[in-house]
């Protein structure tokens, strides 16, 4: 019996056909120009790895996004990248020398074994950049700044940015002493803001009412600035690391607010994505009447002890490139698309059709046969002959 799904693509994987395939072109062009605009040098990790490479540092959440094989030639186990920012890592600190500030820029496709994201496809064409070697709110300040360029140039500009901390989570587990089931059982719950289910797990452990409190407080502490104020007010007693935490956010806000004064900004202070993973700030940016971000990022410091260097500073954003053509308005360079007559022996035609080509025009051949009405459907001008030589003129 004859197969008739061979030429069906995996759930989850998608492909580009024209036009959408050149706007994704012209904005990864676009998007590397501005990076290389800002001193990020372009690097193109591999898409496979040894697996323990890909997954150092990185926490559950992407092994369990990771799909793996074995090596044919060396037996190992080797894994499809999830995420390009370990990759990118590695590279800062075993190729570059992990000293200094490096800015890295990178873009490719990565292989998920689960959908994620706005695009719900396992295939996201990821492009993103990576700041090593700093530690202070200027460097996030930075990435902040480029996410909501690289939105705007790809025509989305009314996108909002969600801030938090993973430092005051982490401050909150230290002060009630939990271990480490009892911290992951917490942090699945806040994930789903499940109020009910959060207090009634508290009271189980039997910790003091001021702690309950505090850890009870992570889900309502979410809005504008005001926020910042309350979670002081409510979170007094925790540890003097949760309060640097706050200060933090509330410095890289003011920074980033001196250079986009009206950039929406909204915190989320039990936001926990990559919680395994991220060492500070985090942040994601978000559509009106999206559910899920755009784009995302933070703070993972430490980065470069996890490849057995010295402990290196990091911090980062990525997004999906055909998301971001999707969602947005790419501009497409606007060029005259000529029919060439049937190539024959004529020196001034090949010379006229080099000579629009090389001024960027694109020049179509008509072929031996073609259909003549199938070979003027894209094309909008035909190169036509004259007394005084060949001209370019509109197709009627």
């Amino acid at each position: 019996m004859q197969d008739n799904t061979r030429w069906l693509l995996p759930e989850g994987i998608d492909e580009l056909l024209p036009p959408q395939a050149a706007k994704v072109e012209a904005l990864r062009r676009q998007l590397l120009d501005l990076y290389n605009l800002w001193g990020y040098q372009l690097v193109y990790p591999p898409l496979v790895e040894h697996l323990n490479s890909l997954l150092t540092g990185a926490g559950s959440d992407l092994e369990l996004q990771t799909f793996k094989l074995t090596d044919s030639l060396s037996g190992k186990l080797l894994g499809i990248r999830a995420d390009t920012t370990p990759q990118v890592a590695r590279i800062d600190a075993h190729k570059l020398g992990g000293t200094g500030v490096n800015r890295l820029c990178y873009h490719g496709t990565v292989l998920r074994t689960n959908p994620q994201g706005l695009s719900n496809g396992r295939a996201p064409a990821q492009i993103g950049i990576e700041l090593f070697g700093h530690g202070g709110i200027e460097s996030d300040a930075e990435i902040l700044e480029l996410m909501l360029e690289t939105l705007a140039q790809s025509g989305l500009k009314n996108a909002c940015l969600e801030l938090g901390h993973v430092g005051i989570f982490r401050a909150l587990v230290e002060h009630a002493q939990l271990d480490q089931s009892q911290e992951q059982q917490l942090m699945e719950i806040l994930q789903r803001k499940a109020v009910t289910e959060l207090k009634d797990l508290l009271q189980s452990w039997q910790l003091t009412e001021q702690t309950q409190q505090m850890l009870a407080s992570l889900v309502d502490l979410y809005g504008d600035q005001s926020v910042i104020d309350k979670a002081r007010k409510s979170l007094a007693a925790a540890p003097e690391s949760l309060h640097v935490a706050l200060d933090q956010l509330e410095a890289i806000v003011a920074l980033l607010r001196r250079r986009h004064p009206n950039a929406q900004v909204i915190f989320d202070l039990g936001e926990l994505r990559g919680y395994h993973y991220h060492t500070g700030v985090v942040f994601s940016a978000y559509l009106p009447g999206a559910g899920q971000a755009v784009a995302q990022g933070g703070r993972y410091d430490d980065i470069g002890k996890a490849f057995g260097c010295e402990s290196r500073p990091a911090t980062g954003f990525s997004t999906c490139l055909k998301t971001l053509m999707t969602l947005g308005q790419t501009e497409m360079p606007q060029q005259q698309t000529i029919l060439a007559p049937v190539e024959g022996e004529n020196a001034a035609l090949e010379a006229a059709v080099k000579q629009f080509r090389q001024a960027g025009h694109v020049v179509i051949r008509l072929l031996p046969d073609q259909d003549m009405q199938q070979a003027e459907a894209g094309c909008s001008h035909q190169l036509v002959s004259a007394d005084d030589g060949w001209q370019v003129k509109p197709l009627n």
